[in-house]
């Protein structure tokens, strides 16, 4: 399957470390996930990117994330993580996933990261948000189409015609924006979760 070009894939490939790059603007999605990578370092190349998985790394501390200023997306799931500083994470996140981390285990850990975070629409695979909250307020997320839709960020089949498909459908209506938009993580982080799992546990059917 070809990637989009705003794409890298580098999972599985038993990287140990995030080594530095040139200058890579035009790169939105990056995955990094099944590695044995212990340090989050060097991705001051992509200053454009919106989606980061780091998921199953040996990653200990949250660092070096502040230079991602349009980051959306962050799966940081199951790696060692004892400890979480939010000051770290970036304002723009509106999806993360620290499941199988020490830290969710912090007292107030929840509380703690939605106070840091004001944008954050899902921690954990759990929306942070009722839906009774749509009809009211301002969000920034109404206005940022491209930081919620960069275009295909997936490494599976999606066409890039239905992205921008659905950029034209969302103009204009804020509040089933904010629904589809969120729907359409979700449901790429659980096909992440599920083809994450199926390589932990190859007995499963």
């Amino acid at each position: 399957e070809l990637l989009p070009l705003s794409t890298i894939r580098l999972d599985r490939e038993n990287i140990s470390s995030i080594g530095k790059l040139q200058n890579l603007g035009e790169i939105h999605s990056l995955y990094l996930q099944q590695n044995k990578i212990e340090k989050i370092e060097n991705l001051g190349c992509f200053p454009n990117l919106r989606f980061l998985c780091l998921a199953g790394n040996r990653i200990q501390r949250v660092e070096n994330l502040q230079p991602l200023a349009h980051l959306c997306a962050l799966d940081l799931s199951h790696n060692q993580i004892q400890v979480l500083d939010t000051e770290e994470l970036p304002q723009s996140l509106q999806l993360l996933d620290l499941t199988g981390n020490e830290c969710t285990h912090q007292q107030g850990y929840r509380e703690m990261v939605l106070a840091a975070l004001p944008n954050l629409l899902q921690l954990d695979a759990q929306p942070t948000r009722g839906e009774e909250e749509e009809g009211g307020g301002s969000s920034s997320i109404e206005d940022e189409d491209d930081e919620l839709l960069p275009g295909p960020s997936s490494p599976f089949t999606v066409d890039k015609d239905f992205f921008a498909d659905l950029r034209r459908e969302l103009a204009g209506r804020s509040q089933r924006r904010r629904r589809e938009t969120l729907q359409e993580h979700q449901a790429r982080l659980e096909e992440l979760r599920e083809r994450r799992e199926l390589l932990l546990d190859p007995q499963r059917d």
